[in-house]
């Protein structure tokens, strides 16, 4: 069959897709392309990732994959002045994770480009990082001093509508922030907000007050439309709810917390 010039056999696209080994740092919470993540490093098998990181030169990126670990909770002691289980020879990066890693986490994630990674006295580090790409985990592997996963890159697609769905989830957050935060506080403006709809899909995934598992859903939709849909119903329906509470705590949507490992 000839292509639509007549000059052969019709071309076959192919979407080609990227794959990278990278150092795996699971948390209790989802990263989303875009966003901010500090990180305060303790657990021995992530001082060692920070110290690997660090022997890349400043000109190239340093990019480790988070992934949200399936059940909420990490069984390894995460709190500062706790015993480092990881630091036993018999325990290993795979510490309270299980025979099979891979098990414990959602198999999609986000790429962290760590911009700063500072070493303090003791040995721990102070990180700050930012969400990239998605990637879903095809394996983990175990056998060295921190956990290492094979990844392949999801690509971001719009899907249809995603245009006029972004101005009504953008209407609908601004509407639920007010009730959130309260009167009293800022309400980020029209000139606040990204205009692209992929960048507000993920902008408002991680602003709203949503379960892990919520926002879970979010980060794996299939693309940028489908994300704004579920988005446009979770910020009506939570909006409905604050509407009937008679007072609530003040937040703060423009800081993040600082993530212990």
């Amino acid at each position: 069959m000839d292509g639509p010039d007549g000059a052969g056999p019709a071309a076959i696209r192919l979407t080609a897709v990227t794959t990278a080994r990278l150092p795996l740092f699971p948390l209790n919470a989802v990263l989303f392309p875009g966003l901010v993540l500090p990180l305060n490093v303790f657990e021995e098998r992530y001082r060692a990732m920070m110290r690997e990181l660090l022997t890349i030169d400043d000109s190239e990126p340093r990019r480790f994959a988070v992934v949200a670990i399936r059940d909420g909770r990490e069984v390894a002691p995460t709190a500062p002045g706790m015993p480092d289980q990881t630091a036993l020879p018999e325990k290993g990066p795979a510490a309270g994770f299980g025979s099979d890693p891979i098990q414990a986490f959602h198999r999609v994630g986000c790429i962290a480009d760590a911009a700063s990674i500072r070493e303090r006295a003791d040995g721990s580090f102070e990180v700050m990082a930012t969400g990239t790409t998605r990637v879903r985990l095809l394996s983990v592997d175990a056998s060295g001093p921190f956990l290492v996963a094979e990844t392949e890159e999801i690509p971001e697609e719009q899907g249809e509508e995603a245009g006029t769905l972004s101005e009504g989830v953008l209407r609908a957050f601004r509407s639920y922030q007010k009730r959130l935060a309260g009167a009293r506080e800022r309400s980020l403006t029209a000139s606040d907000l990204p205009d692209d709809p992929s960048v507000v899909s993920y902008l408002v995934a991680a602003a709203a007050v949503l379960d892990t598992p919520s926002k879970q859903r979010l980060l794996q939709a299939p693309d940028t439309a489908t994300r704004l849909r579920e988005e446009l119903t979770l910020l009506r329906a939570e909006t409905a709810v604050l509407r009937h509470l008679p007072s609530l705590p003040v937040v703060d949507l423009t800081q993040g917390p600082t993530y212990p490992n």
